[in-house]
């Protein structure tokens, strides 16, 4: 039925169209906006090849010299043609790094947020966001379980997706306090997390077999020792290359001798 119906032969006919027809107009360019609002997330995830998060120890038996040369070391190991090569190996997707400060089961916290390394570009402006990092947390003990518990929170709703996620622990030391990291480490791995360690052994020589028998699961997991903190430089640039790069687990070489690790307490 027409809504305005016929007008007389002496009134003029409107130029425009009818008010109601308007109005749906409006409503339903409204709900249409409502409905591609509801259909488009928030923030869309970036396909990756790897999430990886570097966790590092800040607790107290830890020096301000020797956190620097953590720093340090982590910061050039991103300026490697090395690293750069394996960065560049994962294609078009890249690898996403984040970078966690830990020590007691009270005190984590994110020093460098995430961020996509795709190219030589990329991979400095990283290293120079390393580098210049404080030192956020000082003092504490040692919490491996919470820096892992809060580490696998890190990688909820941070804008990407990864076809593999690590969670990379460097410590001197073992846990005296907070969960046990074994239990943390297990639900990491069920939650399909990769956690690889690297042991710094200048203040117990037996620490990497805890690592091995506590800390590190997941495909292909694998524990690397520094001797001290100057050696840890060496040590994280392996690190970081078996971790980029995805060697697959049949190539690996052996890493550490169970027996040995049933054999030292």
């Amino acid at each position: 039925m027409d809504f305005v119906g016929k007008l007389p032969d002496t009134a003029a006919a409107p130029k425009t169209p009818p008010r109601r027809g308007s109005w749906h107009g409006v409503a339903g360019a409204a709900i249409l906006a409502c409905l591609v609002a509801a259909s488009t997330p928030a923030s869309a995830e970036q396909n990756i090849d790897l999430e990886l998060i570097l966790a590092v120890d800040a607790s107290s038996s830890v020096s301000a010299e020797e956190f620097d040369l953590q720093i340090t070391g982590l910061a050039e190991a991103f300026r490697t043609p090395q690293v750069l090569a394996a960065i560049q190996a994962t294609g078009d997707l890249g690898i996403a790094v984040a970078m966690v400060q830990w020590s007691d089961n009270r005190k984590q916290i994110v020093a460098v947020d995430w961020s996509a390394v795709r190219d030589e570009t990329s991979a400095l402006a990283l290293a120079d966001q390393i580098a210049g990092t404080p030192r956020f947390l000082i003092g504490g003990g040692t919490a491996i379980g919470g820096a892992i518990q809060y580490s696998i929170r890190q990688f909820e709703n941070n804008g990407f997706r990864g076809r593999r996620q690590v969670i990379d622990v460097s410590g001197d030391g073992r846990t005296n306090q907070g969960s046990r990291p074994s239990d943390e480490r297990d639900r990491a791995v069920d939650l399909g997390i990769t956690i690889n360690g690297l042991a710094i052994l200048n203040e117990d020589p037996t620490v990497d077999s805890y690592y091995y028998r506590n800390v590190i699961g997941g495909t292909g997991a694998f524990v690397l020792t520094a001797n001290d903190y100057e050696s840890y430089a060496l040590a994280i640039l392996s690190k970081l290359i078996r971790e980029i790069a995805g060697v697959p687990v049949a190539s690996l070489p052996p890493i550490f001798d169970p027996a040995l690790a049933e054999a030292i307490p």
